[in-house]
């Protein structure tokens, strides 16, 4: 275990601080900026609404309801259907200005100075900022690579925690890597996690691309905090929603920390209701699309040496590529893709440890996007030979 240390800031530390996050978002900016840009790197549906969630927001303009804060925990109708959706009767939805809102708040409330913080490498790393102010000791436990199978597993787990673990954070379907759990394999993390005591963070963003899902929630209701979002299967990332669910007696603890009692986004929650409602119809023609992309890209990379896909079919919105045996690195394949409009993330994005090894690629977007990565992907391998291995700015 490495325990975080919280350096005093000083002057000059602001200030690269704020030179740092001033380039990074002039950067983003210009992507966002581009009408052209083709969306494969971060995990958001692209595709058309559904008619349905499309009439509930103009609805929601139109009757110019937002001129009213949301109620502070989340409309009634949105919080049943959500605690619904799961299939977790007796427990209650919060909920938030996106998914990581809700990791944050969960965060605020659980995480202790010099208490662990448990998690996996690769994983979703803003939770580990998170735990690092609030002075957690974090344990990255790897999984990258076939000897892990590419996920966590019980005898991992169990060796990485102790009587001091606070806080153990599952990301199921693992983002980057796609992979997700069996049923005993859920049951033995809430077991350890109740066994030592500790809060187990089940973040299950991507939930609803898996063949099959297990909630840690059915066998440790009284400590599991469920985080569910409605960026990646709705589509809704600009309009910021997502939820935390939890037992009445949990929800107790985290309400207090709380930082947003004026309620999200009435937009969004108008749309996420819609969006419920008809969610098995949409979801089943969303995973066709995106699983056929999938392939697509898979097979585009068969053609060329080097390249693996470890993962497939991958059990979230999007792929891991191995380029470590390809004469390029991540960073300059995310340029030379960039020089054609596509935007793919590289892997430090998620892990420094490995990132080096590999690009994601997300495919919860339009055909033509897809078609047009494989289309230029043969150039761009060429053309990423020749680039320096610069880190990418986003």
């Amino acid at each position: 275990m490495s325990a975080v240390l919280k350096a005093v800031p000083t002057a000059s530390s602001t200030s690269s601080v704020m030179a740092d996050a001033e380039t990074r978002n002039q950067y983003f900016d210009r992507l966002f900026s581009n009408p052209a840009l083709m969306w494969l790197g971060q995990n958001t549906n692209h595709f058309p609404l559904h008619p349905a969630v499309r009439q509930a927001l103009h609805d929601a303009i139109d009757d110019e309801s937002f001129h009213a804060y949301a109620p502070p925990l989340g409309m009634e109708a949105l919080r049943a259907a959500i605690v619904a959706d799961l299939g977790v009767p007796g427990q209650s939805a919060v909920v938030t200005d996106g998914a990581v809102a809700a990791l944050a708040l969960a965060c605020r409330a659980f995480c202790v100075a010099g208490k662990g913080f448990v998690t996996t490498d690769p994983g979703w790393k803003w939770p580990l900022g998170f735990a690092a102010k609030a002075g957690s000791t974090i344990t990255e436990i790897p999984i990258y690579g076939p000897e892990y199978g590419f996920k966590l597993s019980a005898e991992a787990l169990a060796a990485s925690t102790d009587a001091n673990t606070a806080v153990i954070y599952l990301v199921d379907p693992n983002n980057p890597l796609g992979t997700t759990y069996t049923e005993d394999e859920i049951r033995a993390f809430a077991a350890r996690a109740r066994e030592i005591g500790a809060i187990l963070i089940h973040d299950c963003t991507y939930r609803d691309f898996a063949d099959s899902h297990t909630l840690a929630a059915r066998f440790y209701p009284e400590g599991t905090v469920t985080i569910v979002s409605f960026s990646k299967w709705l589509g809704l990332a600009g309009l910021r929603l997502g939820a935390l669910v939890a037992a009445p007696e949990l929800l107790a603890r985290i309400l207090p920390h709380s930082q947003a009692p004026l309620g999200a986004s009435v937009l969004a929650q108008r749309a996420a209701i819609a969006g419920l409602a008809v969610k098995d119809e949409w979801m089943a023609e969303v995973i066709a699309k995106q699983r056929e992309n999938q392939q697509m890209i898979v097979d585009a990379f068969a053609r060329l040496p080097g390249f693996e896909v470890p993962v497939f079919p991958s059990q979230a919105n999007f792929i891991v590529v191995e380029c470590s045996k390809a004469g390029v690195t991540p960073e300059a394949l995310v340029t030379a893709l960039g020089e054609h409009d596509i935007m793919v993330r590289q892997g430090t994005y998620h892990t420094p440890r490995f990132g080096h090894r590999f690009i994601k690629i997300s495919t919860t977007v339009p055909k033509a996007w897809a078609q047009a990565l494989c289309d230029v992907l043969p150039q761009a391998v060429e053309r990423a030979k020749t680039l320096p291995a610069t880190a990418a700015l986003f």
